[in-house]
């Protein structure tokens, strides 16, 4: 007799498994967070602010592409994209890093108003990410830990 598998199993062995521990779960779902906040930031600011801080607003639609990316890539983390999210998140951490820096201690180097953590030029990654309660500053962290831990 052959065996058969069920549809379930056959899918559940075709697609990769979305989370392998709960710690990927938790990351996975806090990237997701911020998927939609800085993609709804950005998106937002592109209408309607673009013009009073156009280096500032750029920088938060970029972050928003790499929460995105590295979501994609830590729920897949396999082959490639275990590299992808390799890139993303540290990309993540220098833009906090980076940003954080220059919008802690010269406040208008992005544009008027975007050392502000809670205005309308602000991004994600404004001081250390001060309006989002440090998370971006920890998030990248977290998931170069998760990564190191489970290399493929």
């Amino acid at each position: 007799m052959s065996e058969t598998k069920s549809v379930t199993e056959r899918l559940s062995a075709a697609m990769p498994r979305i989370v392998d521990t709960g710690t990927l779960a938790v990351l996975v779902a806090v990237y997701g967070v911020l998927v939609l906040a800085a993609a709804g930031r950005s998106v937002y600011q592109i209408i309607d602010h673009f013009s009073k801080a156009p280096v500032a607003i750029s920088v938060s639609a970029a972050s928003a592409v790499v929460y995105i990316l590295a979501t994609v890539a830590l729920i897949v983390h396999r082959g490639v994209w275990y590299r992808i999210a390799w890139i993303t998140v540290s990309i993540e951490f220098a833009g906090v890093i980076v940003i954080g820096c220059v919008t802690a201690f010269l406040p208008d180097a992005l544009g008027p108003g975007s050392g502000n953590a809670f205005g309308d030029t602000a991004t994600v990654w404004t001081v250390f990410g001060q309006g989002y309660f440090f998370v971006p500053l920890v998030l990248p962290l977290a998931g170069m830990w998760w990564l190191r831990a489970h290399r493929r």
